[in-house]
């Protein structure tokens, strides 16, 4: 039999995890016999003829093991909407060179997005009669994906979010003043990355007072009123509130200080998204008169892997390894997911599901998660969450600093 030759690119956002998903994939390859090459920047650098012989620029297990405890996506990464399928002139060539290169199978990992790449190319694969796999390794720290309990990316990002928080909540209490501090917290459509600000520890101790969430719209003379009655008995109210954060009628709060001229991707979504901290700082001040101020997390949530889950970089790992397994068997047109057993002890299964009943849909916080007045997640969101963030994987040091894999040339 010959060898297989599998193709594997990286996609859409980063996060503390997606290298470790990588580093799956090319154990299992490597183990199956298998040749592997990466594509640079994604589907968009593979079009291009940008590619890497992981063999070369990954040769042996201390290597892998960097690309573990390496943030973002070493590969490269790219935003780029493959055509509606009736452009047969774009599939057609871009299947020649998936032909002339010899791929067998293409793994891809990323988000909702990236889905949608692995999709499209499965759909046309089927209708051409193509031989060729294609499989959807996911990775999002928006956790927002259909069909898995959870995505890898997001454990991580969670226990970045929760221990900022928590250092945030200390540092604003030191003083003998009454303030208000908002946290920005990533989350387009969905709130799971903005609830796992209530994973820092217990009231007064850490956690947010009030958690926003873009699943339920947001009230300003509401939220106000409650920022003052807590204000009534205690110095330091914090706020944890999702980017995606919307008002009754959908426009997002963000939107009010989006700079002009921000633009949206190739997926339609905005270039920028940040602001909503700011937005609710400055009317807080405006209309209470106590200090605010406004912390965006912003990208250390997707690259702080110093604090990575050891569960997500586990779970990440061994989802690459499946979707090697899951082409090898000859299955396409999937992803590779999680299914929960149980919370205590906390257990999973991995799953394959129909990529097309996954892409371009987004996986909301279920409403019965968050509190009744929409301002705070409940204990089952952290019971859920909470298994998520657990363990640190063992790190090793240079001159003081993590040791990271170099980046590609």
């Amino acid at each position: 039999m010959s060898e297989k030759h599998i193709l594997v690119g990286q996609s859409g956002g980063p996060t503390a995890a997606i290298n470790a998903s990588l580093a799956g994939v090319i154990a299992q390859a490597r183990e199956a016999g298998c040749r592997v090459t990466g594509m640079r920047h994604g589907i968009q650098g593979f079009l291009a003829g940008h590619t890497v012989d992981l063999a070369q620029a990954l040769p042996d297990e201390g290597a892998l093991a960097l690309l573990l405890r390496t943030p973002a996506s070493w590969l490269g990464s790219c935003r780029f909407k493959l055509p509606s399928l009736d452009d047969m002139a774009f599939y057609d060539d871009a299947f020649a060179r998936l032909e002339q290169a010899g791929i067998d199978a293409v793994l891809y990992i990323g988000g909702n997005d990236s889905m949608d790449t692995i999709a499209k190319l499965g759909a046309h694969g089927r209708r051409a009669g193509s031989p060729i796999r294609f499989i959807g390794v996911p990775k999002t720290i928006d956790n927002d994906l259909v069909g898995t309990d959870h995505t890898p990316g997001y454990g991580s990002a969670a226990k970045f979010v929760a221990t900022a928080t928590g250092e945030l909540f200390r540092d604003a209490d030191v003083y003998d003043l009454k303030s208000v501090t908002f946290v920005e917290i990533m989350g387009r459509d969905a709130g799971w990355l903005a609830g796992a600000a209530a994973l820092a520890g217990e009231p007064g101790a850490g956690r947010p007072d009030l958690v926003l969430l873009p699943e339920v719209p947001l009230d300003e003379d509401a939220l106000l009123a409650r920022i003052s009655d807590l204000l009534a008995s205690k110095n330091t109210v914090m706020v944890g509130v999702s980017e995606g954060v919307r008002t009754a009628d959908g426009r997002l709060i963000a939107a009010q200080t989006v700079a002009a001229g921000t633009g949206t991707d190739e997926f339609g979504h905005l270039a920028q998204l940040s602001g909503t901290s700011r937005y609710l700082a400055g009317v807080t001040k405006a209309r209470l008169g106590v200090k605010t101020r406004a912390v965006e997390l912003s990208t250390l949530q997707r690259c702080a892997s110093h604090v990575a889950s050891k569960t997500d970089l586990d779970e990440a790992r061994e989802l690459g390894r499946l979707g090697v397994r899951a082409a090898l068997d000859g299955q396409s047109v999937k992803m590779c997911a999680l299914e929960r057993v149980s919370d205590a002890p906390y257990e999973t299964r991995p799953a394959l599901l129909d990529v097309l009943e996954v892409a371009n849909k987004v996986k909301p916080v279920p409403r019965a998660w968050i509190s009744a007045d929409g301002m705070d997640v409940t204990a089952n969101f952290e019971r859920y969450a909470r298994p998520l963030i657990a363990g640190e994987e063992p790190m090793t040091y240079v001159d003081g600093i993590p040791a990271r894999l170099a980046p590609l040339a």
